[in-house]
């Protein structure tokens, strides 16, 4: 590990703004170190974790994150269990559905008006999941309605609901706050978060907004609020307006989930360009991992066919059905919605990117946990409590009604500290990774990768200079031979209890379109052997056999073609360990591995039957799993940036800097047109250095293929865009000018080009030399 964690350089200076008010953090690393997290936390403020029983609030979510013991409801839900994490939490954020805040506070408030209502006391009853339908249709129903309505008695006189819901984000400001580790020793970080739940007809088109700071808007905008101007439209107005364009200094990202639950509704076709590219800048993330299912990839091992796949390891945490509600029943694999998989979304973002200009499905992964206890990142296979109050309460529960449920996933975030402007840059960036709950350490950067070798203790320094990180993009950096990849991979770690499980293999996943506007995609091993022998003790579910503690691999793509547009993503797989269902059946006398399941089953009673469930007789549960994770994707832009080669020369006096900077570009992009769209060019790091922009038609011609400027433009002496037959070159050079905020030392540089809908950008670390600092060609 120490290989691909050292850090080489001695730069301070983050390649983003601080926007809060901390002590800085003692631990610091520019090349970026592994924080782990869970992004989706439900507590009593959820109006559907209250029907089941969870009546613990905020604090005890951030508490158990932090190694606190939590209370749990029993079956009757009595407050009798608890439960404890196995390892504290680097971040976390409670994100209670803000649909019925106000009715639930005022329901579980003594002494308020509404308190005696029949809909509050349906609410604050004690039920069976069996009889948990009725308030259930009382509460949640009206989300699969438009527009949506608050609960009735909100329109009663003297009844605030608005106030009551106002007064439950207060809380939840007040707990994350709390919570919050400001001094230097920067332990936890909390994030001030919510769930947007638009279920239409069962369909989950959820979402999680989280703030950057504590700078927030003053109310949620929940569907209710929202519903009439579109799923999710209505919500992303929303959250411009009362966030992003509302001059309070707030910042946010929202993160769909569920979508192997939507229906296939999930992520829609853009109605143009512009909503695609709305949607690339305010969605960067997608939830790939939680309690209820994966939604990387689908392959029904029955079937022996696939959702718009043919890799047989994705058959890992399915539901059996395509979405919730009425509709909500098992479909055959040839009438599974494609688009409720997060890989087939990813491929027909390239089509719509070739044909709209850009891609709506641009989403780099994280997992969380979807936990409806408060219980934030409780994860673990061996001894998991549930997630869902009562209703996974005890093992007849657990296995009898949800047994293809698990115990969710964590959000990886790559940071040079733990602290909320850190960490959300690098959701912002998209460079973040998901794991199935498991804790390994995974880098992946492609590029150039000049001098990049396996076992070189300057790995991480070499590949930030010559490539970019999970979640970046790439442009022909070797002409039209393939891009170099390094992907490396360190086992958990585990605790002293449970040891971490060796890894199994390392795979890059590859999805593309072609010139006729079809997909494709193919799975590389890389690293490892699926074949190690490595399974577990059926008697025991002790590991058996060897993996291997760290993976690494250099590659290029044997089937690279410059011309069509593509992402490679990392898939990293532990060897099989047995699934928490097997240790649950197992602790009743069950053995999913014995010829005489069926018999046991019967013994222990009914509830117990989908213990013998396996690759026999059901598509996608098996006795063991493969915890695994998915890093952020590269995407390879035909038309992206492929070199950079730059230098800042810091003058002897003030106002005397200056910067040279020229791009190489892959194909001409069609709105890179300056004849009719803006150029904005910005390099930035933790402040812009130069943010110019050249309005259309301010460009003359200098011949066929070439447009210089024809007078100095604000810092910009001289500028020049020259198009060639396979490639683009953009050549800006300033005039003595004041480039002080281009801090002095080694530190990520992004250069960004935009004009019209396209966009293209490149990272890379820049190194201080003298009285330069420079971008060496890569």
């Amino acid at each position: 590990m120490a290989l691909a964690l050292a850090s080489t350089v001695g730069a301070t200076t983050p390649p983003w703004r601080r926007t809060e008010t901390r002590a800085p953090c003692a631990s610091f690393d520019p090349l970026r170190s592994p924080y782990f997290g869970d992004l989706h936390i439900h507590t009593k403020f959820s109006a559907d974790a209250y029907i089941f029983g969870t009546r613990v609030a905020p604090p005890d979510a951030y508490a158990f994150a932090r190694e606190a013991p939590i209370v749990l409801a029993d079956d009757n839900e009595d407050q009798t269990r608890s439960t404890r994490i196995d390892r504290p939490l680097d971040f976390a954020a409670v994100t209670d559905h803000s649909e019925f805040f106000g009715e639930v506070l005022l329901c579980d408030t003594p002494g308020s008006l509404v308190y005696d209502d029949p809909t509050c006391v349906l609410l604050r009853q004690k039920d069976t999941p069996q009889q948990q339908n009725i308030p259930t249709i009382f509460w949640l129903y009206p989300l699969s309605l438009s527009p949506s309505t608050h609960q009735p008695f909100c329109s009663e006189p003297g009844v605030d609901c608005a106030g009551a819901s106002v007064s439950v984000w207060q809380q939840m400001q007040a707990a994350a706050e709390g919570a919050y580790d400001r001094t230097d020793a920067c332990t936890f970080t909390t994030f001030l978060g919510y769930e947007y739940t638009a279920s239409p007809l069962g369909a989950h088109l959820h979402r999680n907004v989280i703030f950057r700071n504590d700078r927030v808007p003053p109310t949620v905008s929940s569907y209710i609020e929202t519903s009439t101007g579109g799923i999710p439209q209505g919500f992303w107005t929303a959250i411009e307006n009362t966030c992003l364009q509302a001059g309070i200094g707030c910042d946010a990202v929202i993160i769909p989930h569920n979508s192997n639950l939507s229906g296939g509704r999930q992520f829609f076709d853009p109605a143009d360009g512009a909503e695609a590219l709305r949607r690339q800048t305010l969605e960067p993330l997608a939830e790939i991992h939680q309690i209820k299912g994966n939604s990387e990839c689908r392959f029904d091992r029955l079937a022996g066919a696939g959702a718009g796949t043919a890799d047989e390891l994705c058959t890992f945490e399915q539901e059996d059905v395509a979405q919730q509600g009425p509709a909500g029943r098992p479909v055959p694999i040839d009438q599974y919605p494609p688009r409720n998989m997060i890989r087939n979304a990813l491929k027909d973002g390239l089509a719509f990117e070739d044909r709209l200009g850009a891609n709506p499905f641009r989403f780099g992964f994280v997992g969380s946990t979807d936990n409806h206890d408060g219980a934030a990142g409780s994860v673990a296979e061996n001894g998991w409590a549930g997630g869902q109050g009562n209703n996974d309460s005890s093992p007849a529960r657990q296995i009898g009604d949800n047994v293809r449920t698990n115990p969710g996933g964590l959000a990886v975030a790559w940071a040079e500290e733990n602290s909320r402007d850190a960490l959300f840059a690098a959701f912002k960036r998209r460079e973040t990774y998901a794991t199935s709950g498991t804790r390994p350490v995974v880098r992946f950067l492609a590029g150039d990768l000049a001098g990049v070798r396996c076992g070189s203790p300057g790995l991480v320094h070499a590949a930030y200079v010559s490539g970019t990180p999970m979640g970046g993009e790439i442009g022909p950096v070797h002409g039209a031979r393939s891009p170099t990849f390094v992907v490396w991979a360190a086992k958990d770690p585990g605790t002293a209890d449970a040891p971490g499980t060796d890894l199994q293999r390392v795979q890059i996943v590859k999805g593309w379109v072609d010139a006729g506007g079809t997909t494709h995609e193919q799975v590389f091993d890389v690293a490892g052997d699926p074949n190690n022998g490595a399974d577990v003790d059926p008697a025991t579910c002790a590991p058996r056999g060897a993996g291997a503690r760290e993976l690494c691999a250099v590659w290029r793509d044997p089937t690279f073609d410059r011309a069509e547009r593509a992402f490679y993503y990392a898939r990293v797989l532990e060897n099989p360990t047995c699934r928490w269902s097997t240790r649950v059946c197992k602790s009743v006398g069950v053995d999913p591995f014995s010829p005489d399941c069926a018999t046991q089953a019967d013994s222990a009673g009914g509830a117990f039957t989908d213990c013998c469930l396996g690759p026999g007789n059901d598509a996608f549960l098996a006795p063991t799993v493969q915890e695994r994770a998915w890093t952020s994707a590269i995407w390879y832009q035909p038309d992206g940036i492929a070199r950079v080669n730059a230098r800042v020369r810091y003058g002897a006096a003030p106002g005397t800097d200056r910067l040279a900077l020229r791009l190489r570009l892959g194909r001409r992009a069609a709105d890179l047109d300056p004849t009719r769209n803006d150029l904005v060019l910005r390099v930035s790091d933790d402040d812009d250095i130069l943010a110019v922009t050249i309005p259309a038609g301010t460009m003359v011609a200098a011949g066929r293929k070439r447009f210089v400027l024809p007078a100095p433009l604000g810092p910009v002496a001289r500028a020049r865009l020259l198009f060639g037959r396979r490639q683009v070159q953009l050549g800006v050079t300033t005039a003595p000018t004041d480039l002080s905020r281009a801090d002095r030392n080694d530190h990520m540089v992004t250069v960004a080009l935009a004009a019209g809908l396209y966009r293209t950008s490149h990272t890379r670390l820049w190194t201080a030399r003298g009285a330069t600092l420079v971008a060496t060609g890569h």
